[in-house]
């Protein structure tokens, strides 16, 4: 492998364009498309439902405004670990890098390359889940598994031809998505369905939650004062999931043009396009779909929102639109999506463990670049735990154990900018967080208010994701006793070597 020097640098070539496409790509998987269903089961309502997502953009945003100041000091490879590091200390710093490789980046990685299969295999029936090709025991592979590995390997050896493949491939993608996203809540609104509208405006504020019971029946529960701002909470879950990945960007700094001011700009308009589209596309399923519908529905107007099949409200509301074609209209444009959205986020993890590899806390050859000025082993290591995942199948449940592991780590970092305020006044500071006290302290706030709901709500996810976080303590510290043998091997070595040679 031709590689450059231990000391060489990433090459700076990603614009604004490049970047923001980064963030709004990345951003947009297929969940946009899927968790609104959970989500009006916990509200029950369209009101309710579109200030779910509201409250989701603005704690996204407020939280990516912080990380512009962040972004202006340490412009460099590694983004948020290199924040946490800063701001804290090493252990922090690979606590995060720790979680982000074993489940939040990898885990998504597969998570997003079976759903690319999935809908696959809505056009070619050779790849569903239920063709398995390999049964050993408990343990089967489908060809949608394989289809994800193939998917992953492929955006990741095109990675490895440097960053301007890797950006070019996201542009298309990404405007690819945004504009087709845009002709569906255009083709919604000016189509809309009379029936849907009519019963969600009947409802519009009348906060319920339902579950289905293990006989089919439904319990709904109206909800009001402190039991709705629970539910709201707990609603964040998957908005919050689904509008994740806007930092992503600052991992790549190191190869970003001007990025004490670019990244910051980036991570503001990446964001605030998705909160808007994402508002949008709610506003559409809300003008085609009733919000409250039955488990047992014959049709996609009787399931509405709420009990849309496989959860997939997208794919319902595209049936509604275009009888017996929609289906197929939506699994295109989630596959035009889902691979965006993968490539964005594979280009962009490998650049924080090469990070890791540069403070000693991961294998000494992730940290170098080949002769494209990319991070090929680095990609490649996290190609194939992702394919791992992919393998195992569980990667669903360790996302849902890590997201408030990812809640926590946000407010972490942006509680780093007042610390780092307090500790290192005199560090140049191109851009100052927006709103500074404020919003970045009204960002701890709600974030950690979530966090405590989700201990208390929903304890099988939240305790298995702490523990997962707390695992890589022995194994930060088995790194840094390997980095002070390999130190102390070398003194050794270069003792031996500077003695004159006796006679």
């Amino acid at each position: 492998m031709h590689e450059k020097p231990e000391g060489a640098e990433f090459r700076r070539t990603v614009t604004l364009l490049d970047a923001t496409m980064v963030v709004a790509g990345i951003m947009i998987g297929s969940g946009i498309f899927i968790v609104s269903a959970d989500i009006a089961r916990n509200v029950g309502s369209a009101g309710w439902l579109l200030v779910v997502w509201l409250i989701t953009g603005v704690i996204t945003l407020t939280g990516a405004l912080s990380y512009g100041e962040l972004a202006g000091m340490f412009p460099q490879a590694g983004g948020q670990y290199v924040y946490l590091r800063e701001a804290y200390n090493p252990l922090i710093a690979f606590l995060y890098g720790w979680t982000f490789f074993l489940v939040i980046q990898t885990g998504s990685i597969a998570a997003v390359g079976v759903a690319f299969a999935k809908f696959t295999a809505v056009l070619l029936p050779a790849f569903s889940e239920s063709n398995v090709v390999v049964r050993v025991g408990g343990i089967t592979v489908s060809m949608a598994q394989l289809l994800a590995i193939g998917v992953i390997v492929a955006l990741t050896w095109l990675n490895t031809r440097g960053i301007r493949i890797g950006t070019l491939v996201q542009n298309v993608f990404t405007f690819g998505k945004i504009g087709s996203l845009v002709v569906l809540i255009l083709l919604a609104v000016i189509g809309y369905n009379h029936v849907a509208i009519e019963q969600n405006l009947a409802t519009f504020w009348d906060a319920s939650r339902v579950a289905v019971g293990s006989d089919g029946s439904v319990l709904t529960t109206a909800l009001s004062g402190i039991g709705l701002v629970v539910a709201l909470a707990v609603a964040q879950v998957g908005s919050l999931f689904s509008s994740d990945g806007w930092n992503n960007i600052t991992f790549a700094a190191g190869e970003v043009v001007r990025p004490q001011r670019t990244i910051p700009l980036a991570l503001t308009l990446g964001t605030v396009i998705v909160t808007v589209l994402y508002l949008l596309v709610n506003v559409a399923y809300i003008v085609t779909l009733p919000v409250r519908g039955v488990p047992n529905g014959a049709t996609p107007l009787e399931q509405g929102i709420q009990f849309a099949a496989a959860d997939r409200v997208g794919a319902a509301a595209a049936e509604v639109m275009f009888p017996g074609i929609g289906a197929i209209l939506m699994a295109v444009l989630i596959m035009i999506s889902t691979f965006g959205c993968d490539n964005g986020m594979i280009l962009a993890g490998a650049r924080c463990y090469y990070a890791m590899a540069r403070d000693g806390l991961f294998f000494a050859s992730v940290g170098r670049l080949n002769r494209f000025g990319a991070p090929a082993t680095a990609l490649w290591v996290q190609a194939l735990w992702a394919s791992v995942l992919c393998l195992s199948g569980r990667y669903g449940d360790l996302l849902d154990y890590v997201v408030f592991a990812v809640l926590v780590f946000y407010v972490l970092t942006v509680a780093g900018i007042f610390l780092l305020r307090w500790q290192r006044p005199d560090i140049e500071r191109p851009i100052k967080a927006v709103g500074y006290p404020v919003l970045p302290a009204l960002y701890i706030v709600a974030a950690a208010f979530i966090c405590v709901v989700l201990l208390v709500e929903k304890p099988n996810y939240t305790y298995p994701g702490l523990a997962i976080v707390l695992a890589g303590v022995p194994v930060y510290y088995l790194w840094r006793w390997r980095a002070v043998r390999r130190e102390q091997l070398f003194d050794r070595n270069a003792e031996v070597v500077s003695q004159p040679e006796r006679q």
